[in-house]
């Protein structure tokens, strides 16, 4: 399934009554025109990050609301899980992060191109992060959390091999990984989300919110309690900014096998 085709499907069905996005869906070439500028404007933004420097990202903030959180729960020196998804620019929202001093490292996936993935790596690397490769996370998240780390995660994609629970988005089953509220949970401390939303002046809007993670004694629920309160965050201003999420990638593609026919993947 082309990745263009997926987001003509998938935008309209999970936008549809969005009070932000309703006008949006109206004309359907600029709104995937405005997909698809968003998503080249991203990777312009990242093969740049270097080049910006940690004074130069700062200035491409415009606005900073909820950064008090992050500051509160670093000062405690247990260390955070911080979680985004693939909204606005998501390697910004790290690389910000790490610029503003945050003992930051990203959890990430090797990309298809190995010159382009080295490039970004040391570009990452520039800003303040310690980039750990998805493989070896298990061991080294909880070595970092110990030391009072911050540890990223993108974490709005399931993948196969990799530990999911099935959350709603959009009103839709979607597979959704559990590591980062596993580590959470297991070593006590508090997840925070966070995004870089692009303004029409190109400058960016950084949202921090804290997630509430409730304890009742099972794990299994619990995890999974946190993992659909950070996609209740994401999905929240998805629906303010629809145009800047990656709608390419099939968010419903694997979902439970009892999935009613109306709440199936869309772009199947």
């Amino acid at each position: 399934m082309p990745r263009a085709k997926s987001a003509r499907s998938s935008v309209p069905w999970a936008i549809a009554r969005s009070v932000s996005g309703s006008a949006w869906l109206k004309n359907r070439l600029p709104r995937h025109f405005r997909i698809s500028a968003h998503l080249g404007r991203t990777f312009i933004e990242t093969a740049l990050l270097d080049s910006l420097g940690r004074d130069g990202l700062q200035q491409l903030v415009e606005t900073v609301e909820g950064w008090e959180e992050v500051d509160d729960v670093m000062s405690k020196g247990k260390g955070a899980v911080l979680v985004t998804g693939h909204i606005g620019n998501w390697e910004l929202a790290g690389a910000y992060v790490a610029a503003r001093g945050v003992p930051l490292d990203a959890i990430a996936r090797g990309m298809a191109n190995p010159l382009f993935d080295a490039y970004v790596n040391r570009a990452r690397a520039e800003m303040g992060m310690t980039i750990v490769h998805d493989s070896d996370a298990v061991k080294r998240t909880p070595r970092s959390l110990r030391a009072g780390r911050a540890v990223a995660f993108v974490a709005d994609q399931g993948v196969l091999g990799l530990a999911s629970t099935f959350v709603p988005f959009f009103g839709r089953p979607a597979k959704t990984p559990r590591g980062a509220a596993v580590f959470a949970l297991r070593f006590d401390v508090p997840v925070i989300f966070v995004a870089a939303l692009r303004r029409p002046n190109g400058r960016f809007r950084i949202v921090v919110e804290r997630i509430e993670a409730r304890r009742t004694g099972n794990m299994d629920r619990d995890v999974d309690a946190i993992v659909a309160a950070f996609t209740e965050h994401l999905e929240k201003w998805v629906r303010v900014v629809p145009a800047q999420y990656f709608w390419q990638h099939r968010r419903w593609r694997r979902q439970p096998p009892d999935t009613p026919p109306e709440l199936r993947d869309p772009s199947a």
